[in-house]
């Protein structure tokens, strides 16, 4: 009985988190100018479709395969020769974990928006699928030297949002900000054309993380478990809404609306990690603190030049990061808050810095060869018109066919 039901909460929440991709989607084209909505579609279905493909022939094994000193698997290739006690189908297991593999890419293709090559992106979503995240999978989810000390990620803050957060730091980092990003050294606002759309896509990614957290418990047996789960889901994000509108609103006089829709997703981010052992309580606290955070990260990306159109390097890399570390002083069991001490504490803060400097040296040799072999950024002119028209010879909008300042780059 228990194994069907399982099986259907599992299978249910992959769809919920395949879900979340069009929320991404609708994020990442509102956030951003119109000129740019067909090249930020298809580099998110890039990402869903390399990602289960990437991750059955190679990612599952490094991820959940037999140990190697602690550092990664290397069995299961293809589904084959690998027993992991599960309580539910292995089919079942690796459709849902496939699903976080590509969420972790996708992450990457908000903050470098607008200025990439789509074959660079697709170059460098492999290098991430098969190189960076199983890895770090393996040292945290299956049986690596993190988990084997305690560290504590209970749906991927870490794993799946620090991961792709860090790898975007880099991307946008090399890139280099978008053309008129700053003027005389000072950041300039570039508006997105369809901010409604992009909180379309916020409630659809909050709608989504419910299967993201709840299916991580892998079973329905414990129905307070997964009660738990939801709850803290839903209250980590209002939390962080509150939070990030309050602070605008002191802040700028006037709550500012994109920076509230991101502070949902960082909310939902921040209670991922530990999603199993907070509190209700606990869950309002981290999600306003990351809401607070938030406002003051973006701010600092900016001073020192670091262009972000949808503030995914802050909402994922710091979000996932503060969210990691906060079990470590939140959860009801071992954490310091709790009366556990500072063990947890110390492997929460040791994983966050051996992920980020893994993830980052990674990523920036990745970024270094594609960008020395293929090319990363497109021209000037490209960018200018567009990279609808440059990268995929149409737009998204008709109306920009007729635009008096969009000359398409093939004319």
């Amino acid at each position: 009985m228990f194994l069907s039901v399982d099986t259907v909460l599992v299978l249910i929440s992959t769809a919920l988190v395949l879900l979340m991709h069009a929320g991404f989607v609708l994020v990442e084209v509102g956030f951003n100018r119109e000129k740019n909505a067909l090249n930020i579609t298809m580099k998110n279905m890039l990402a869903i479709s390399l990602g289960p493909i990437l991750f059955y022939f190679v990612g599952f094994a490094l991820t959940f395969g037999s140990d190697i000193a602690g550092l990664v698997g290397f069995s299961g290739f293809l589904l084959k020769d690998i027993d992991m006690g599960l309580t539910i189908p292995l089919s079942a297991f690796f459709a849902f974990q496939a699903v976080f593999a590509a969420t972790g890419a996708t992450i990457v293709s908000g903050a470098v928006a607008e200025r990439i090559k789509f074959s660079a992106f697709a170059i460098f979503t492999v290098f991430l699928l098969i190189v960076i995240y199983p890895i770090v999978g393996h040292w945290i989810w299956g049986g690596g030297w993190l988990v084997s000390r305690g560290f504590v990620d209970f749906a991927g803050s870490t794993v799946v949002h620090s991961v792709g957060g860090w790898a975007a730091l880099v991307g946008a980092f090399l890139l280099g900000p978008r053309i008129g990003k700053f003027v005389d050294g000072k950041p300039k606002a570039i508006p997105g054309h369809n901010i409604p759309l992009g909180a379309l896509g916020v409630i659809i990614l909050w709608f989504g993380w419910f299967g993201f957290n709840t299916g991580s418990a892998l079973s329905a047996e414990d129905p307070s478990l997964i009660g738990n789960v939801f709850t803290i889901t839903l209250l980590g994000a209002a939390a962080g809404v509150v939070s990030t509108l309050f602070v605008t609103s002191i802040k700028y006089k006037k709550p500012d609306v994109s920076l509230t829709l991101n502070g949902a997703l960082i909310g939902l981010v921040s209670i991922t990690a530990g999603a199993a052992v907070l509190s209700p309580l606990g869950a309002i606290i981290v999600g306003a603190i990351s809401g607070v955070v938030l406002v003051y990260a973006i701010e600092f990306f900016d001073r020192i030049k670091i262009d972000d159109p949808v503030g995914a390097i802050t909402v994922h890399g710091v979000g996932g990061a503060l969210g990691t570390v906060a079990v470590g002083l939140f959860a009801t069991d071992g954490g310091l808050f709790y009366g556990g001490g500072a063990e947890l504490l110390t492997i929460q803060i040791i994983g966050v810095a051996a992920v980020f400097v893994y993830t980052v040296a990674t990523s920036l040799i990745a970024f270094k060869v594609i960008e020395k072999v293929f090319g990363l950024r497109v021209s000037e002119l490209e960018e200018k018109n567009g990279l609808d028209i440059s990268e995929h010879g149409s737009y998204a909008y008709s109306n920009l066919f007729h635009s008096e300042q969009l000359k398409p780059v093939h004319e």
